[in-house]
């Protein structure tokens, strides 16, 4: 089984202004695109449990995944988020104004 790391991107809206939009990211290792999918909605539950009881939000998992921080008033939409590979934005195999 090959890993990678993965992003999930899950647009989010403001419950009391539903134009007030945006998206809310996950990162860590998976499998697949629906594996990535399910690690995110798994860390968001749980992170959202911890909150609801009281407790400290779960910090980062073994398998990389976890999530640092809710928005209270916020809706996530699970079924528009996206999985895809994740690029790093600051390597040097992703800039296009590198010389040889």
């Amino acid at each position: 089984m090959y890993l990678r790391i993965y992003e999930v991107d899950v647009p989010i809206h403001e419950t009391d202004h539903p134009d007030r939009r945006g998206v809310h990211v996950f990162t860590g290792v998976a499998n697949s695109p629906a594996a990535a999918l399910r690690r995110a909605h798994e860390v968001y539950a749980a992170a959202l449990a911890a909150h609801t009881a009281g407790l400290e939000i779960p910090g980062k998992q073994p398998d990389s995944w976890g999530a640092r921080g809710l928005r209270p008033g916020w809706q996530m939409e699970w079924p528009a988020a996206k999985a895809a590979l994740w690029h790093n934005p600051v390597s040097w195999t992703s800039r296009s104004d590198f010389a040889l």
